[in-house]
């Protein structure tokens, strides 16, 4: 018997994080999601932070600019339930180091939707 997709009306909600990181070492992706799941786990624990369907959807290094002067950027998009953005916030904003090295998440705004969140904080159109 073949196993049935749940259908939209029933899946929950999702939000779309927009973040920044500027840190002193170049993060890789499996790096980036290690900082984020650690800092929620240890902000709110396992149970709370299984709730929170925490997915980095993309993320975009912008390194190519020679003038950085020892730092490196990343953007990214993170996916969590909706009503659960807050506690999120909350955790990324506690994440100041890794390995040794400074580091710094900002958020840079909230969305419904990967394409607006894009739009809005990620690459903005003149």
């Amino acid at each position: 018997m073949k196993l049935k997709i749940l259908p939209p009306t029933l899946r929950g909600d999702k939000r779309y994080l927009a973040f920044e990181v500027i840190s002193q070492v170049p993060l890789p992706r499996d790096d980036l999601i290690y900082i984020i799941w650690e800092s929620c786990l240890k902000f709110h624990g396992e149970c709370e932070t299984s709730k929170f369907r925490l997915w980095v959807t993309r993320s975009w290094d912008l390194n190519s600019n020679s003038s950085n002067k020892g730092h490196f950027y990343l953007k990214g998009i993170l996916q969590c339930n909706r009503g659960d953005e807050e506690k999120v916030r909350g955790a990324l904003c506690l994440i100041s180091n890794y390995k040794g090295k400074q580091l710094v998440f900002h958020t840079l705004g909230l969305a419904g939707t990967i394409k607006s969140a894009t739009q809005k904080f990620i690459k903005p159109s003149p």
